[in-house]
């Protein structure tokens, strides 16, 4: 005789193109006897639990699956005034057209984004209004989006002062918190198996250029330019990694779910959206790793 579903509150943490796994999670608790009845989420955990939501998950896993790096070049509107490189209009109205806006309060499960606010400290929960101004907020990564003014407030990255955002869901009434962290140790196997630099017409090598092109203006002569191990995004995008992943460990410590799912914080980079099908699939696999079957 089947058993009844386990009713789970899905928290789902920030990590960029890491985000992608937490796909294959959600997929491997549908197939084996859970439900998923509340969501929260920070940055991609944010889009990809508020799509879950709103019931278009396989609509937009369909899309990310084809995606390809010159396609996510195209989406990128680069913007170099007002706190970041890209203004993220062409990628919400994209998504707002595959996925169709809705009110969050109007959505089949309960679901919170996580945005953060640095001129007050404090994080800022989005549990009513238009979806994908939540998933806008949510998503605004340091530098390189644009902060979003929601509510008269300027918001950027909820991963910022919560990546794994477990509060939201206390007093949800569900058998489980099941977290998936995006900022889990670095695994070394990831690290000796590295990826061929970027092509050139990859976002981020687009970004790279104009970041480097600020550098060298700002530089006095070859010999200062040659200091440079790392170019200024590797720097703030590794530095946002390490912070976020102790970020992380702290709030897991105080507010330990009942199972946690780790992701290595090396396995791609922020970017990699083209790479859909490999975190996925890796998702789907560490969730059969921790979570027991429930049939």
């Amino acid at each position: 005789m089947k058993k009844a579903e386990k009713t789970v509150s899905l928290v789902l943490g920030s990590g960029g193109a890491r985000g992608l796994t937490h796909i294959g999670v959600i997929r491997y608790l549908e197939e084996n006897g859970y439900e998923i009845a509340s969501l929260a989420g920070s940055s991609m955990g944010a889009l990809v639990g508020g799509i879950y939501a709103a019931g278009k998950l396989q609509d937009y896993t369909e899309w990310a699956r084809a995606i390809t790096k010159l396609d996510i070049l195209r989406l990128l509107d680069i913007s170099l005034v007002g706190g970041g490189f890209v203004k993220g209009d062409k990628i919400i109205a994209t998504l707002r057209q595959l996925i169709g806006d809705r009110l969050i309060e109007d959505l089949p499960i309960p679901f919170t984004a996580v945005a953060s606010n640095i001129v007050a400290g404090k994080e800022v929960w989005l549990s009513k209004g238009s979806l994908f101004d939540a998933i806008r907020a949510s998503i605004s990564i340091p530098l390189f989006f644009t902060p979003f003014e929601l509510n008269g407030e300027e918001l950027l990255d909820g991963g910022i002062l919560n990546p794994v955002p477990i509060a939201p869901t206390f007093k949800d009434n569900t058998d489980l918190t099941i977290a998936v962290n995006l900022g889990g140790q670095p695994d070394n196997k990831y690290e000796q198996n590295e990826r061929e630099p970027q092509e050139d017409n990859s976002p981020l090598s687009l970004l790279q250029k104009t970041i480097k092109g600020f550098i060298n203006n700002l530089q006095d002569g070859e010999a200062q330019r040659s200091r440079i191990k790392l170019d200024m995004y590797d720097v703030i995008n590794q530095s946002l990694d390490s912070m976020q992943g102790t970020i992380a460990r702290q709030k897991l410590a105080a507010y330990p779910p009942d199972l946690l799912i780790d992701i290595p914080r090396n396995i791609c980079g922020t970017l990699e959206f083209d790479r859909a099908d490999e975190m996925i699939a890796y998702g789907y696999q560490k969730a059969a790793e921790v979570i027991p079957a429930n049939k």
